[in-house]
């Protein structure tokens, strides 16, 4: 019989914690922030001369869901891999869905995807994560200095944009299908789906 896997979709705003979350779960993770359109890409929605990096219409959804279907059906796939101080793919890697029946896909467009994994049957579970606002804007404010992504400046005035905007992106998540829940309630629900009971308690 084919071995089939399914996909936990991890979403929440930027600087939340997603990818801390997703590994933490001891399951695979695909980052769908590599799914990013290059920035000179036509088809990107721009404000302000910019690349509005915070749309959904500059991530590409269709690779990313036919990236989730190939490693539910073969357990493997090659995945980009973005440079987003470049703006760009930059080269492609291996990805291996291996030892376990489910993996996570994990970044602030999940959500987009939520509705057409479901229709695919590939969905084991979507989550928003949701954490006190000024934790989120501390956190995303230190790790984008210390990856030295954009200068200081865009960054801080960035991180306030996206603080004001927190609870308009988790509306949109859940409202997109994915369950709003605290870090460690993800945990535990993933924990029992991975049959891992004793988990993450």
């Amino acid at each position: 019989m084919e071995h089939r896997h399914r996909v936990v979709l991890l979403a929440g705003p930027s600087g939340s914690g997603k990818s801390y979350i997703a590994q933490r779960t001891g399951l695979p993770v695909l980052c769908l922030d590599d799914f990013y359109k290059d920035g000179d890409d036509p088809t990107c929605p721009r404000r302000n001369g910019q690349v509005d990096w915070e749309s959904p219409l500059s991530w590409d959804a269709d690779s990313a869901v036919d990236t989730i279907a190939r490693l539910a059906r073969d357990g493997k796939a090659e995945v980009p891999v973005y440079a987003i101080g470049a703006d760009r793919r930059v080269a492609t890697r291996p990805f291996e869905v291996t030892g376990s029946s489910f993996f996570v896909a994990e970044g602030i467009f999940a959500a987009e995807i939520v509705a057409e994994c479901r229709r695919r049957d590939l969905l084991a579970g979507a989550y928003a994560l949701r954490r006190p606002r000024g934790a989120t804007f501390v956190r995303r404010l230190a790790r984008d200095l210390s990856e030295q992504r954009k200068a200081p400046q865009v960054l801080i005035r960035r991180g306030v944009a996206l603080l004001r905007a927190e609870p308009a992106v988790l509306r949109r998540q859940t409202g997109l299908g994915a369950e709003a829940a605290r870090a460690g309630e993800v945990l535990r629900r993933v924990a029992r789906l991975a049959g891992h009971p004793h988990q993450h308690q």
